[in-house]
């Protein structure tokens, strides 16, 4: 996938007045979504995909952890993801916000939530991050366009990214092996052990979806 300059420099410059996280206290209503998916390519793998926000607004390089309350609880989200205008968070957390319980323990069904939110620091999701090192990981076939323009910016994701050789946010395609950032001035393309965006089928990464109103476990496919 090619990128030039101009669109990195341009992307960087529209989030750089966002560089430090601001806590907001917002009333909105809360909706399940019960299917992983991310806008960005992080991979359902290397995180986890019961605590994800999926917002209106656009994935940000630093406003990544959003803290989300209801009915005198709370729960720590990776917004990696954006919406048609609901603001939709995991299944599971949007269960246990409404019920105190999670969804394979106790399912239920229901629409909005009245809930707060405000963006909290990085920190507060570190536990949401699966990879050795705590970066947030990406698949380094689909994600270079925004890795790069966070990191054309002194921002979390920028300093704070992996790259895998992992062909779909599912984590059902590719090789669970780390690739290298490139050399802007030489080319856009990680270095990976394998192929770049090889389709070889993954076995025991794949991410597994609660269902809505069962609770059940599926095997995500996208």
């Amino acid at each position: 996938m090619y990128f030039s300059a101009a669109t990195v420099a341009a992307f960087a410059a529209s989030t750089a007045a966002y560089a430090i996280p601001a806590k907001r206290d917002s009333g909105i209503s809360i909706t399940p979504h019960d299917k992983y998916s991310s806008s960005v390519g992080v991979l359902g793998c290397k995180i986890d995909t019961n605590r994800v926000a999926y917002w209106p607004s656009s994935v940000d390089c630093d406003k990544v952890c959003v803290k989300v309350s209801a009915n005198g609880r709370s729960v720590n989200l990776l917004k990696i993801d954006t919406s048609g205008g609901a603001y939709d968070i995991s299944y599971d957390a949007w269960n246990y916000l409404n019920t105190g319980e999670g969804a394979e323990e106790n399912p239920t069904m229901g629409g909005g939530i009245p809930a707060t939110y405000e963006d909290v620091d990085m920190s507060e999701c570190e536990d949401l991050l699966k990879t050795d090192d705590k970066s947030l990981a990406f698949t380094a076939a689909n994600a270079m366009n925004f890795v790069s323009s966070c990191k054309a910016s002194d921002s979390w994701v920028g300093n704070n990214f992996s790259l895998f050789n992992i062909a779909n946010s599912a984590c059902t395609l590719g090789e669970d092996e780390r690739c290298e950032y490139p050399d802007l001035s030489k080319g856009n393309q990680p270095t990976c052990p394998h192929q770049l965006g090889i389709q070889t089928p993954m076995e025991g990464e794949a991410v597994q979806d609660i269902s809505y109103g069962t609770g059940k476990t599926v095997k995500a496919l996208q």
